[in-house]
């Protein structure tokens, strides 16, 4: 199926998290209580147990507090802060393949939703690509647009069906070939199939703090554009194809505007 898709009915994209407020004391009354529930599981998943008999002092990384900085990977106490997508366009003049390269991004979560979702509306054909997507992106995205208030696009309007109706992709599923034991990242998967990847100044558990402590936006849609672009070259190799180099990678240039060329 995948040598079947035309590469350019695929949206590669990637999302940026953080918890929904800044710190664990900014919650309201109602989520603080839910999250303390939610650190149950979460400390019985670190291995942390205690019975009525003999009751040990919890240690302080365990604390609701110090467990609200993973907040972000969950949608029901998290929230999107940037969207990258990019798409495949062959260039005849040129003979060869262009990755266009766009972000969503925005403090107005349901503007920049709004605005992502009409993309994937306009081209409802598009299938959508991401790494380990099926597990973190897309339902993700799904769950905070009904959250906001705003309808599913085709693509994640996936309620009732089966899972082979559900053509999305994703590079770590393909890379498993079945296997479930095991998580694959996405350097370590560039690295097997020879892709650079860039030497980044934050990762993942940095976003939260660059987003709230430094409100450095543009940093954090640097850092989610080169993922995509990681991704959409890990996408080609798995097709049997060459990966495209740095030159064809075109920006897109307003990163709040809706990416209308597309």
């Amino acid at each position: 199926m995948l040598r079947k898709t035309p590469l350019d009915q695929i949206f590669v994209l990637d999302i940026e998290t953080v918890p929904c407020v800044g710190c664990h004391d900014e919650l309201n009354d109602m989520l603080r209580l839910l999250w303390e529930h939610k650190c149950h599981a979460l400390r019985r998943d670190k291995g942390w147990r205690t019975s009525a008999e003999e009751v040990e002092p919890m240690p302080s990384h365990l604390e609701a507090a110090s467990l609200f900085a993973q907040a972000g990977i969950y949608a029901e106490f998290g929230r999107v802060v940037c969207i990258s997508v990019g798409c495949f366009n062959f260039d005849k003049q040129e003979e060869t393949w262009r990755f266009r390269v766009k972000s969503f991004a925005d403090e107005d979560e349901k503007l920049m939703l709004r605005e992502f979702s009409a993309l994937l509306a306009r081209k409802p054909q598009y299938l959508l690509c991401a790494h380990n997507g099926k597990e973190f992106d897309f339902p993700y995205l799904g769950r905070r647009l009904l959250i906001n208030g705003l309808p599913l696009p085709p693509q994640l309007d996936i309620a009732g069906k089966k899972p082979w109706e559900v053509a999305h992709f994703d590079t770590m599923e393909l890379w498993k070939f079945g296997d479930r034991k095991s998580y694959t990242s996405l350097p370590l998967l560039a690295a097997m199939f020879g892709i650079p990847t860039p030497k980044d100044d934050i990762n993942g558990g940095d976003v939260a703090r660059v987003y709230y402590d430094e409100k450095d936006l543009p940093r954090i849609v640097k850092y989610c554009q080169k993922d995509i672009i990681t991704t959409a070259r890990v996408l080609q190799k798995f097709r049997g194809d060459e990966p495209f180099n740095d030159d064809a990678v075109v920006y897109a240039d307003e990163v709040s505007a809706v990416m209308r060329r597309l």
